[in-house]
């Protein structure tokens, strides 16, 4: 099985999410026994030696979600105040890869960032104030609020939580991982609608709707 195939969620003793490590690293972890415990499916088994006595091969089962030691060791992750470092990646993700101003779905290359208050007129770079918009839209819009533009935003841009911004740089997402990062959204979050998608196969709204 390909060792880069599945990625693993990563969390701390208590269970808050931290980050997507690779099998590689997992495999780390255990030698370094920093692994508490695991949870969800077995995704990779990694065979090691045989043992000369007893004739075994040793095996680690590698599950999709793992906790390692310690408590976070950066609890501004807890905090309401936290905000999340501002990317395209996350933000094209965060708005369902649609073009928040005509609603088309398109490819990471025919995307943009646009800042619905524009720079020139005093917007700031903030997740509250950037929209996901396909590269025709933001050249239409230009140095304008949509409204000058003549044009209306699909969805109220919104700053992801530190659990939202895990599930939103991850590249696949199983479905225990999903169900497991959902339980620490918030219960407003738009991104439930997207899990839901994911788990039934029923279309979601799109976000912050």
């Amino acid at each position: 099985m390909n060792m880069d195939l599945h990625w693993i969620l990563r969390t701390d003793i208590s269970g808050m999410p931290l980050e997507w490590v690779s099998v590689r690293d997992v495999i780390k972890l255990y030698y370094l026994d920093q692994v508490a415990y695991t949870c969800g499916d077995i995704v990779h088994r990694a065979y090691g030696g045989t043992c000369a006595r007893t004739g075994q091969r040793s095996v680690i089962e590698i599950n999709s979600i793992l906790a390692t030691q310690g408590q976070c060791r950066k609890p501004g992750f807890c905090a309401p105040e936290y905000v999340p470092p501002l990317n395209n990646t996350a933000l094209f993700a965060r708005d369902a890869w649609l073009c928040m101003y005509c609603g088309g779905h398109f490819n990471r290359s025919e995307l943009s960032r646009d800042h619905v208050t524009p720079l020139t007129q005093g917007g700031l770079n903030l997740w509250s104030n950037v929209v996901t918009a396909c590269r025709r839209c933001n050249t239409f819009k230009a140095g304008r609020t949509p409204e000058q533009a003549g044009l209306e935003l699909l969805a109220v841009p919104f700053v992801p939580t530190h659990a939202e911004y895990v599930f939103l740089k991850a590249r696949r997402v199983l479905s225990d991982q999903m169900e497991f990062l959902q339980a620490h959204f918030p219960r407003r979050s738009p991104l439930r609608g997207r899990v839901l998608e994911h788990r039934t196969g029923e279309p979601a709204s799109v976000p912050g709707t």
